[in-house]
């Protein structure tokens, strides 16, 4: 009972917090707009260049191009949760230099429900849509099994797979706690997103390894995939796809929770 009471309070609080940040949000309407419609070029010309290699080669190593459509959709949905809840993750550094962090340790709540809670970044919508039309139009083209069963599968699938990149960049902006300047590893960890798109194993063998047991974003779309697109061909690290981001999350969340204990 006192749990579910709890959950409640930290939903409560959370909308509250939503609502707050799109009020600020949207007394700078121009610049929403802006930024919004610029994410939706860049997901477009991304999908655009896959179209435009597509027109010139059958197959991209045996993957084709509804399989590599798929793949792009079901990385941008695996990637939108980070863009909407986790965009406070780049002002750490900045917070922690001026002292504005130290407001964080004055309320009644979870320090990083707390400092994550407070940024809700919409634009992120727009790339959850392009993701959902891009998933379905590859999935309809595949001619892919859809029911119930392969529905949950998807959500824990994304879900999984979203806590990945979460996890990464979470990792990352804890480092702040320890060392001043941790932007260019933001940057580098944010860019490494663009390789999520694509099947993992059309890179050479030393990338294809570290992005399977190094930095393993492999896991935010590749191998969940296979578990639609090619079911017999999967091995081991498909299956365990949907652990990998929560073992991360774990790792990042506690990361993170001893950085403010410092």
């Amino acid at each position: 009972m006192v749990v579910k009471s709890r959950l409640k309070y930290y939903i409560k609080v959370y909308f509250w917090f939503i609502a707050q940040d799109i009020k600020g949000r949207m007394q700078y309407r121009v610049d929403f707009f802006i930024s919004t419609i610029g994410m939706v070029i860049t997901n477009l010309l991304g999908l655009l260049s896959i179209y435009v290699i597509f027109q010139s080669i059958p197959n991209i190593l045996g993957w084709s191009y509804y399989e590599i459509l798929f793949i792009y959709g079901f990385s941008l949905l695996a990637l939108s949760p980070l863009q909407l809840f986790f965009d406070n993750l780049w002002n750490l550094p900045s917070y922690l230099i001026s002292g504005d962090f130290i407001k964080y340790y004055l309320k009644p709540l979870n320090i990083f429900f707390f400092y994550f809670a407070e940024v809700f970044d919409m634009k992120g919508l727009s790339q959850l849509v392009i993701g959902i039309i891009t998933l379905s139009y590859a999935w309809v083209k595949l001619n892919l099994e859809f029911n119930l069963l392969k529905f949950i599968i998807l959500i824990i699938s994304l879900i999984s797979s979203s806590l990945v990149m979460i996890s990464l960049m979470v990792m990352g902006s804890a480092v702040a706690f320890w060392v001043l300047n941790v932007t260019p590893l933001l940057n580098f960890i944010f860019r490494l997103r663009e390789y999520t798109r694509y099947p993992t194993d059309i890179f050479d063998p030393f990338f294809r390894f570290i992005f399977s047991f190094v930095i393993p974003i492999a896991f935010v779309a590749f191998y969940p995939s296979q578990i639609f697109l090619r079911p017999k061909n999967s091995n081991i690290l498909v299956f365990i796809s949907p652990f990998i981001g929560i073992f991360l999350f774990i790792i990042a969340y506690k990361l993170w929770i001893r950085g403010t204990r410092i």
